[in-house]
C-alpha cells in the first residue's frame, strides 16, 4: 500500500497514513478519463440556442404575387428560406446535451485521476484544517506551504468547516469539495490535489472494489406469484366446485 506523509498547516510532517491500492495505485486509463470529461462537459452546457423557422419569423402569409402569368418563379410566401429575412431549415433548437454515464466509468476514472496524481508526487494529505480566521490573505499563506509555485489547487474535506469555506472561495485556481462531490474533471484541471485525512480514508473506503459473496440464485422459475394473505379471524376461502355441465339434449329425427 502506498504511504503518504501527513502535514500540518505549517508544511512540517507529523505522520504517516497508508492509502488503498485499488484508489491509489491503479493503472490510469486514459479512456475512462477521456469519456469522463466529454460527459461532464456536455452536461454542463445550456443548449439555449435557438434559431427562427419559418412560422416564426415576421411578415405575411399572402402569396407575393399569382402562381403564373409573371414570368417569376413561383412563390408561396415571403417567409421562405430561400428568400432574405426568412426562416432557419434545420437550425439549432434548444436541447439538452446530458447523457447517462455508466458507474463503473466514472468510479474507473475517479481511481484512475488519483492515481495519476500519486504518481506524479501532486497529491498532500493535510492532518486538519484548523484555521482560526476566515481571511483569504491568511489561508494563501497557509497554501504556499504546500505548493510554492502557486498554481491551482484542489481542496477536499469531510466535514462541514464554515472558515475553511469562507477563506477559499475569494482564492483564484482554489476549489473546496466534498469526496461524494469529487469529479475527475477537477481532479485534471487543478494541478495539486490537498486531501485531509479523513478524506484520504473515506476516499480509500468509498472507492474500493467491494469483494461480493456467492449466494444462492434464484432461477425465474422458482419465482412464483404471490397469493392474497386472508384477514385475521377470516373464515378460510372454500374452493367452489365447477358446476357439472349437462349433457346436450339429442335432437330427434322427427319434427
Amino acid at each position: 500500500m502506498p504511504v503518504v506523509d501527513v502535514k500540518n498547516l505549517d508544511g512540517k510532517k507529523v505522520g504517516q497514513v497508508e492509502l488503498a491500492d485499488a484508489v491509489f495505485a491503479v493503472p490510469v486509463n486514459e479512456h475512462l478519463l477521456h469519456e469522463t470529461v466529454r460527459w461532464y462537459l456536455n452536461s454542463q452546457r445550456a443548449g439555449t440556442h435557438k434559431t427562427k423557422g419559418r412560422g416564426e419569423v415576421s411578415g405575411s402569409g399572402r402569396k407575393p404575387w399569382r402562381q403564373k402569368g409573371t414570368g417569376r418563379a413561383r412563390v408561396g410566401s415571403i417567409r421562405s428560406s430561400i428568400w432574405r429575412k426568412g426562416g432557419t431549415v434545420h437550425g439549432p433548437q434548444p436541447r439538452s446535451y446530458a447523457y447517462r454515464l455508466p458507474r463503473k466509468v466514472f468510479l474507473g476514472a475517479l481511481r484512475s485521476a488519483l492515481s495519476a496524481k500519486l504518481a506524479e508526487e501532486k497529491l498532500t494529505v493535510v492532518d486538519a484544517w484548523t484555521l482560526e480566521s476566515h481571511k483569504a490573505k491568511a489561508f494563501r499563506q497557509v497554501l504556499d506551504h504546500f505548493d510554492g509555485d502557486g498554481r491551482s489547487m484542489l481542496l477536499v474535506e469531510v466535514s462541514a468547516n464554515r472558515n475553511l469555506e469562507l477563506a477559499s472561495r475569494n482564492l483564484d485556481g482554489v476549489k473546496l469539495v466534498a469526496p461524494r462531490a469529487l469529479q475527475p474533471y477537477d481532479l485534471l484541471k487543478h494541478d495539486r490535489l490537498v486531501l485531509s485525512k479523513d478524506a484520504a480514508t473515506r476516499l480509500g473506503s468509498a472507492l474500493s472494489p467491494r469483494t461480493q459473496t456467492a449466494g444462492p440464485v434464484v432461477r425465474a422459475e422458482d419465482i412464483q406469484p404471490a397469493r392474497a394473505v386472508a384477514k385475521p379471524g377470516a373464515a378460510p376461502a372454500v374452493k367452489k366446485p365447477r358446476a357439472a355441465r349437462k349433457p346436450a339434449a339429442k335432437k330427434s329425427g322427427k319434427d
